[in-house]
Protein backbone atom coordinates (compact mmCIF):
# COMPACT_ATOMS: atom_id res chain seq x y z
CA UNK A 1 0.00 0.00 0.00
CA UNK A 2 2.76 2.44 0.95
CA UNK A 3 4.58 1.67 -2.30
CA UNK A 4 1.47 2.49 -4.33
CA UNK A 5 0.79 5.72 -2.42
CA UNK A 6 4.38 6.91 -2.84
CA UNK A 7 4.58 6.32 -6.61
CA UNK A 8 4.97 9.34 -8.85
CA UNK A 9 2.72 10.13 -11.81
CA UNK A 10 4.51 11.01 -15.03
CA UNK A 11 2.73 11.79 -18.27
CA UNK A 12 4.02 10.53 -21.60
CA UNK A 13 5.27 14.06 -22.33
CA UNK A 14 7.41 13.86 -19.21
CA UNK A 15 5.28 16.26 -17.16
CA UNK A 16 4.35 15.23 -13.67
CA UNK A 17 0.70 14.49 -13.13
CA UNK A 18 -1.29 14.09 -9.91
CA UNK A 19 0.39 11.24 -8.07
CA UNK A 20 -1.16 8.60 -5.84
CA UNK A 21 -0.18 10.34 -2.60
CA UNK A 22 -1.79 13.60 -3.71
CA UNK A 23 -4.97 11.75 -4.70
CA UNK A 24 -4.88 10.01 -1.31
CA UNK A 25 -4.45 13.36 0.45
CA UNK A 26 -7.41 14.93 -1.38
CA UNK A 27 -9.53 11.92 -0.46
CA UNK A 28 -8.56 12.18 3.22
CA UNK A 29 -9.22 15.93 3.16
CA UNK A 30 -12.76 15.19 1.95
CA UNK A 31 -13.46 12.55 4.58
CA UNK A 32 -11.74 14.06 7.62
CA UNK A 33 -12.67 17.60 8.57
CA UNK A 34 -15.22 19.73 10.35
CA UNK A 35 -17.93 17.16 9.64
CA UNK A 36 -16.12 14.65 11.84
CA UNK A 37 -16.22 17.13 14.73
CA UNK A 38 -19.47 19.05 14.45
CA UNK A 39 -21.34 16.17 12.79
CA UNK A 40 -20.47 13.65 15.48
CA UNK A 41 -21.23 16.09 18.30
CA UNK A 42 -24.64 16.93 16.81
CA UNK A 43 -25.47 13.25 16.27
CA UNK A 44 -24.69 12.43 19.91
CA UNK A 45 -26.55 15.51 21.20
CA UNK A 46 -29.74 14.64 19.29
CA UNK A 47 -29.60 10.86 18.85
CA UNK A 48 -27.83 9.98 22.09
CA UNK A 49 -24.70 7.85 22.59
CA UNK A 50 -26.23 5.06 20.47
CA UNK A 51 -25.79 7.24 17.39
CA UNK A 52 -22.05 6.59 17.61
CA UNK A 53 -22.64 2.84 17.07
CA UNK A 54 -24.60 3.47 13.89
CA UNK A 55 -21.94 5.86 12.70
CA UNK A 56 -19.48 2.97 13.06
CA UNK A 57 -21.80 0.73 11.03
CA UNK A 58 -22.26 3.27 8.24
CA UNK A 59 -18.50 3.89 8.23
CA UNK A 60 -17.86 0.19 7.51
CA UNK A 61 -20.39 0.26 4.67
CA UNK A 62 -19.00 3.58 3.50
CA UNK A 63 -15.53 2.07 3.12
CA UNK A 64 -16.94 -0.26 0.46
CA UNK A 65 -18.88 2.40 -1.42
CA UNK A 66 -15.92 4.80 -1.29
CA UNK A 67 -13.61 2.11 -2.66
CA UNK A 68 -16.00 1.23 -5.48
CA UNK A 69 -16.69 4.82 -6.56
CA UNK A 70 -12.97 5.63 -6.50
CA UNK A 71 -12.12 2.52 -8.54
CA UNK A 72 -14.80 3.30 -11.12
CA UNK A 73 -13.48 6.86 -11.40
CA UNK A 74 -10.07 5.40 -12.30
CA UNK A 75 -11.43 2.84 -14.76
CA UNK A 76 -13.65 5.26 -16.70
CA UNK A 77 -11.52 8.42 -16.57
CA UNK A 78 -10.77 10.23 -19.84
CA UNK A 79 -7.70 12.21 -21.00
CA UNK A 80 -7.83 15.96 -20.46
CA UNK A 81 -5.55 18.96 -20.95
CA UNK A 82 -4.10 18.80 -17.42
CA UNK A 83 -4.10 15.01 -17.10
CA UNK A 84 -7.38 13.13 -16.63
CA UNK A 85 -11.00 13.70 -15.72
CA UNK A 86 -13.29 11.19 -14.11
CA UNK A 87 -16.04 10.59 -11.61
CA UNK A 88 -19.67 9.47 -11.38
CA UNK A 89 -20.81 11.58 -14.34
CA UNK A 90 -18.29 9.81 -16.58
CA UNK A 91 -19.05 6.25 -15.54
CA UNK A 92 -22.78 6.94 -15.63
CA UNK A 93 -22.31 7.78 -19.30
CA UNK A 94 -19.67 5.20 -20.23
CA UNK A 95 -20.58 2.22 -18.02
CA UNK A 96 -24.35 2.65 -17.78
CA UNK A 97 -24.90 4.42 -21.09
CA UNK A 98 -27.00 7.06 -19.31
CA UNK A 99 -25.58 10.44 -20.30
CA UNK A 100 -28.65 12.27 -18.99
CA UNK A 101 -27.99 10.79 -15.56
CA UNK A 102 -24.44 12.10 -15.59
CA UNK A 103 -25.64 15.58 -16.57
CA UNK A 104 -28.29 15.58 -13.84
CA UNK A 105 -25.74 14.38 -11.29
CA UNK A 106 -23.32 17.15 -12.27
CA UNK A 107 -26.00 19.84 -11.90
CA UNK A 108 -27.23 18.55 -8.54
CA UNK A 109 -23.77 18.08 -7.01
CA UNK A 110 -22.76 21.58 -8.16
CA UNK A 111 -25.78 23.06 -6.40
CA UNK A 112 -25.39 20.86 -3.31
CA UNK A 113 -21.68 21.40 -2.72
CA UNK A 114 -21.47 24.87 -4.18
CA UNK A 115 -24.25 26.46 -2.16
CA UNK A 116 -25.14 24.11 0.71
CA UNK A 117 -22.45 21.67 1.83
CA UNK A 118 -19.55 24.14 1.83
CA UNK A 119 -21.75 26.73 3.54
CA UNK A 120 -22.34 24.31 6.42
CA UNK A 121 -18.60 23.72 6.80
CA UNK A 122 -17.81 27.44 6.64
CA UNK A 123 -20.53 28.23 9.17
CA UNK A 124 -19.16 25.60 11.56
CA UNK A 125 -15.65 27.03 11.31
CA UNK A 126 -16.77 30.65 11.67
CA UNK A 127 -18.93 29.86 14.70
CA UNK A 128 -16.07 27.97 16.36
CA UNK A 129 -13.67 30.86 15.74
CA UNK A 130 -16.25 33.33 17.03
CA UNK A 131 -16.76 31.34 20.24
CA UNK A 132 -13.02 30.85 20.81
CA UNK A 133 -11.56 34.20 19.73
CA UNK A 134 -14.62 36.51 19.48
CA UNK A 135 -14.00 37.19 15.78
CA UNK A 136 -16.97 38.23 13.65
CA UNK A 137 -18.07 35.25 11.48
CA UNK A 138 -18.20 37.56 8.44
CA UNK A 139 -14.44 38.12 8.58
CA UNK A 140 -13.80 34.41 9.01
CA UNK A 141 -16.02 33.74 6.01
CA UNK A 142 -14.13 36.28 3.89
CA UNK A 143 -10.79 34.69 4.79
CA UNK A 144 -12.13 31.22 3.93
CA UNK A 145 -13.46 32.43 0.57
CA UNK A 146 -10.15 34.09 -0.35
CA UNK A 147 -8.05 31.07 0.66
CA UNK A 148 -10.37 28.62 -1.10
CA UNK A 149 -10.45 30.79 -4.23
CA UNK A 150 -6.66 31.05 -4.45
CA UNK A 151 -6.37 27.26 -4.23
CA UNK A 152 -9.33 26.27 -6.43
CA UNK A 153 -8.60 28.66 -9.28
CA UNK A 154 -5.08 27.28 -9.43
CA UNK A 155 -6.51 24.08 -10.88
CA UNK A 156 -6.37 20.46 -9.79
CA UNK A 157 -2.58 20.45 -9.50
CA UNK A 158 -2.57 23.31 -7.01
CA UNK A 159 -5.34 21.62 -5.05
CA UNK A 160 -3.33 18.40 -5.03
CA UNK A 161 -0.12 20.17 -3.99
CA UNK A 162 -1.78 22.02 -1.10
CA UNK A 163 -3.60 18.87 0.05
CA UNK A 164 -0.34 16.92 -0.04
CA UNK A 165 1.20 19.45 2.36
CA UNK A 166 -1.70 20.22 4.71
CA UNK A 167 -3.38 16.81 5.04
CA UNK A 168 -0.47 14.91 6.66
CA UNK A 169 -0.14 17.65 9.31
CA UNK A 170 -3.91 17.75 9.83
CA UNK A 171 -4.12 13.97 10.14
CA UNK A 172 -1.28 13.81 12.69
CA UNK A 173 -2.85 16.55 14.83
CA UNK A 174 -6.30 14.95 14.53
CA UNK A 175 -5.05 11.53 15.65
CA UNK A 176 -2.81 13.00 18.37
CA UNK A 177 -5.73 14.90 19.92
CA UNK A 178 -7.94 11.81 19.65
CA UNK A 179 -5.38 9.57 21.37
CA UNK A 180 -4.77 12.22 24.03
CA UNK A 181 -8.47 12.42 24.88
CA UNK A 182 -8.77 8.62 25.02
CA UNK A 183 -5.67 7.99 27.13
CA UNK A 184 -6.37 10.80 29.58
CA UNK A 185 -9.80 9.24 30.17
CA UNK A 186 -8.75 5.61 29.76
CA UNK A 187 -10.60 4.42 32.88
CA UNK A 188 -13.91 5.63 31.44
CA UNK A 189 -13.48 3.89 28.06
CA UNK A 190 -15.16 0.54 29.03
CA UNK A 191 -18.19 2.37 30.43
CA UNK A 192 -18.37 4.55 27.32
CA UNK A 193 -18.46 1.48 25.05
CA UNK A 194 -21.16 -0.12 27.20
CA UNK A 195 -23.21 3.08 27.10
CA UNK A 196 -22.93 3.27 23.31
CA UNK A 197 -23.95 -0.38 22.80
CA UNK A 198 -26.77 -0.21 25.35
CA UNK A 199 -28.24 2.95 23.81
CA UNK A 200 -27.94 1.53 20.30
CA UNK A 201 -29.41 -1.94 20.94
CA UNK A 202 -31.07 -1.90 24.39
CA UNK A 203 -34.69 -3.05 24.86
CA UNK A 204 -35.61 0.00 26.92
CA UNK A 205 -34.41 2.31 24.16
CA UNK A 206 -36.21 0.20 21.54
CA UNK A 207 -39.57 0.65 23.25
CA UNK A 208 -38.92 4.33 23.81
CA UNK A 209 -37.96 5.02 20.21
CA UNK A 210 -34.37 5.76 21.16
CA UNK A 211 -32.92 3.23 18.73
CA UNK A 212 -34.75 4.83 15.82
CA UNK A 213 -33.41 8.26 16.72
CA UNK A 214 -29.90 6.89 17.21
CA UNK A 215 -30.01 5.08 13.85
CA UNK A 216 -31.43 8.06 11.99
CA UNK A 217 -28.97 10.63 13.29
CA UNK A 218 -26.05 8.20 13.34
CA UNK A 219 -26.51 7.28 9.67
CA UNK A 220 -27.21 10.87 8.62
CA UNK A 221 -24.18 12.31 10.35
CA UNK A 222 -22.05 9.32 9.44
CA UNK A 223 -22.61 10.01 5.74
CA UNK A 224 -22.12 13.74 6.29
CA UNK A 225 -18.89 13.00 8.12
CA UNK A 226 -17.15 10.72 5.59
CA UNK A 227 -19.00 11.63 2.35
CA UNK A 228 -18.90 7.97 1.28
CA UNK A 229 -21.03 7.28 -1.78
CA UNK A 230 -21.84 10.94 -2.44
CA UNK A 231 -19.74 10.99 -5.61
CA UNK A 232 -17.95 14.18 -4.61
CA UNK A 233 -14.49 12.78 -3.95
CA UNK A 234 -13.71 10.70 -7.11
CA UNK A 235 -13.84 13.59 -9.63
CA UNK A 236 -11.24 15.66 -7.81
CA UNK A 237 -8.82 12.96 -6.68
CA UNK A 238 -9.13 9.47 -8.18
CA UNK A 239 -10.34 10.59 -11.60
CA UNK A 240 -7.37 12.95 -11.96
CA UNK A 241 -4.57 10.70 -10.75
CA UNK A 242 -2.31 8.62 -12.96
CA UNK A 243 -1.69 5.28 -11.25
CA UNK A 244 -0.58 1.86 -12.41
CA UNK A 245 -3.70 0.18 -11.03
CA UNK A 246 -7.25 1.52 -10.54
CA UNK A 247 -7.35 -0.18 -7.12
Amino acid sequence: MFKVISEEAVEQSGKRGTNAFQAFSISIASRVGTGNLAGVALAVAIGGPGAVFWMWVIALIGMSTAFIESTLAQVYKVPAKEGFRGGPAYYMEKALGQKWMGILFSILITITFGFIFNAVQANTISQAVDQAFNIDPIWTGIVLVVLAGVIIFGGIKRIATVAGIIVPVMAIIYMAVGFYVVFTNITAVPNVFMLIIRNALGLEEAFGGGIGAAMMYGIRRGLFSNEAGMGECPPKCCGNSRCQSPC
